[in-house]
């Protein structure tokens, strides 16, 4: 019988984590701070037991050629469009984090944390932070 239970607790953990993960796998729109209009579609999806997102489509033309000059190494001078921004990230009950996330605007990395909002599962909370500094963006779910 402690066997059964075990089973059925594993399944349980695992269909979480499962649900968990199609919750914020697929197609994100971001909005913009200062003018909140829609920015970019930002692609998060699985690689091995992590998370990783990166920019599919900037949505206004005039920037969809840009490049992130204020990146370094090898994102330096690269199309912001199809750049890798979110790495790394690991679950942790309902959010994921420790990973990072690359602002291309002005080239730095951020801790990184996600998590789905409780009540309204089509926005997606995205957290970029330093020490006790941080900034939130709610993300739109396509």
């Amino acid at each position: 019988m402690n066997f059964c239970k075990v089973i059925f607790v594993s399944i349980l953990f695992v269909s979480g984590t499962i649900t968990a993960q199609k919750q914020i796998v697929g197609m994100w729109k971001t909005i913009d701070d200062t003018t909140e209009k829609p920015r970019s579609i930002v692609e998060i999806y699985n690689k091995g037991n992590k998370l990783f997102g990166k920019i599919k489509k900037i949505l206004n033309e005039e920037e969809r050629n840009n490049l992130c000059t204020a990146c370094n190494g090898a994102n330096y001078n690269k199309p912001i469009e199809g750049m890798l921004i979110i790495k790394d990230l690991k679950k942790n009950g309902n959010e994921y984090e420790d990973g990072t996330i690359l602002d291309p605007e002005n080239g730095k990395i951020y801790r990184c944390k996600i998590w789905v909002d409780e009540d309204n599962p089509s926005i997606l909370n995205v957290r970029g932070y330093i020490s006790f500094l941080y900034r939130t963006q709610q993300w739109v779910k396509i």
